[in-house]
């Protein structure tokens, strides 16, 4: 397994418990998938460098983990099927 690091933005205006979910859902694809999750944390509203969707904040979530390069795919296609996440970065960590 290799060690990646993601950083995606949610939708400023979503209530606790959505981005609880979100969180949740990102973190249980990781698991199911045979990755493992080293941190999940909520970094909390940020002002974004450019507007996005009409958008000027973001809620910033940082997503470190272990898996195969298939679990990292999958998240990848999974962010970019979901509405409440506006950007999104996986990058692998330097052994």
């Amino acid at each position: 397994m290799v060690s990646y690091e993601s950083l995606f933005i949610l939708r400023p205006d979503l209530e606790e418990e959505k981005i609880s979910e979100m969180m949740e859902k990102f973190r249980l694809l990781v698991e199911n998938n045979g990755g493992e999750i080293a941190r999940l944390e909520k970094w909390g509203k940020r002002r974004l460098a450019y507007e996005i969707e009409h958008l000027r904040e973001g809620l910033y979530i940082i997503l470190q983990f272990r898996a195969d390069p298939a679990v990292v795919k999958e998240l990848d296609r999974i962010f970019k099927i979901t509405d409440e996440v506006i950007r999104h970065i996986i990058v692998r960590n330097a052994a």
